[in-house]
């Protein structure tokens, strides 16, 4: 897999991102096993990153809502980015250029390491994030991914604390990822 990432940061992302793929264990050793390895690889992610959500072993994964609540979605300023979204965490959320027709592209390795944001219900839509982008898409292991603008919602497991956006403008598992304006669009450079 390849990592490019503009800026003096490229090599801690790099490194970050190598070091959280290696631990992440577990899961399917065929990545082409899209099912198997989502439904292992989101459970592991959800455990290793720390972010919020429950480990019930249903393909849940980082960023997700717990048993029975619905997903959030607001805005944050985030470094030179500006307002970006943030899930209910405060952690900054990610489009993937690879995903088309409100689909993803992303599962097995590419779900570890970009963990899809999940939801129990209709999404809930706060400070500054509109009502009417927001969706949702079913993921090939069942479980209900977040979108906005008709884009798949993701966090990065290179964020440890909100106020990061490590993942923006990072090329990674045949495409660039970039955090979400309001707007739906990618921040302008």
């Amino acid at each position: 897999m390849v990592f490019e990432r503009k800026g003096p940061a490229a090599l801690a992302v790099v490194l970050a991102g190598a070091s959280i793929l290696v631990g992440c264990g577990g899961g399917s050793s065929d990545s082409n096993d899209s099912s198997a390895a989502s439904d292992s690889g989101s459970s592991t992610a959800k455990t290793s990153y720390g972010y919020g959500g429950s480990s019930s072993g249903t393909g849940s994964s980082a960023g997700s809502a717990t048993a029975g609540t619905a997903a959030t979605v607001s805005t944050a300023t985030v470094g030179n980015l500006g307002k970006v979204l943030v899930d209910g965490n405060g952690m900054t959320v990610y489009l993937f250029e690879k995903d088309k027709n409100a689909k993803s592209s992303c599962y097995g390795a590419c779900a570890q390491a970009w963990p899809p944001v999940t939801t129990k219900g209709q999404p809930v839509a706060k400070n500054g994030a509109t009502t009417g982008k927001l969706g949702t898409t079913k993921r090939t292991d069942g479980t209900v991914q977040v979108t906005y603008a008709g884009r798949p919602l993701y966090l990065y497991a290179g964020d440890s604390k909100p106020g990061q956006a490590n993942g923006n403008d990072v090329n990674a598992f045949g495409a660039q990822w970039y955090a979400l304006t309001p707007s739906g669009d990618k921040p302008e450079d």
